[in-house]
């Protein structure tokens, strides 16, 4: 019994330590311009806030979408009042979240720069 309490134990305190990790150290960060097509609150049990940035360097030519997803209800609401004009998103990228319920991509953004 106090051998498998040992076991639980060491196993709760790995996994911790993973979750630290793969929270505090991003494997990459930078930018991406463009216009928002979409940003929801999605999830049935864990909300989180999803969206689509159309990102194109010429009129007329067809957008190249990138899915990203936000922690920060700042910077939810500021990507909610920004729709419509040019965005400058800051991200950080994590890999290996252990669940969606974190956000359903690997991208999460932290600042937002509206453009004109």
């Amino acid at each position: 019994m106090k051998t498998l309490f040992l076991v639980i134990l060491l196993a709760c305190f790995i996994g911790a330590g993973y979750l630290l990790i793969a929270f505090n150290y991003s494997y990459s960060d930078g930018s991406r311009a463009g216009y928002i097509q979409k940003f929801s609150n999605k999830g049935w049990i864990c909300k989180t806030h999803e969206g689509e940035l159309a990102m194109t360097t010429v009129p007329g030519v067809a957008p190249i979408l990138w899915s990203f997803s936000v922690r920060d209800g700042k910077v939810a609401s500021q990507l909610s009042e920004a729709m419509g004009k040019r965005l400058v998103l800051h991200y950080k990228e994590f890999r290996y979240l252990p669940t969606t319920c974190f956000g359903e991509t690997a991208y999460f953004v932290d600042r937002v720069e509206i453009t004109e």
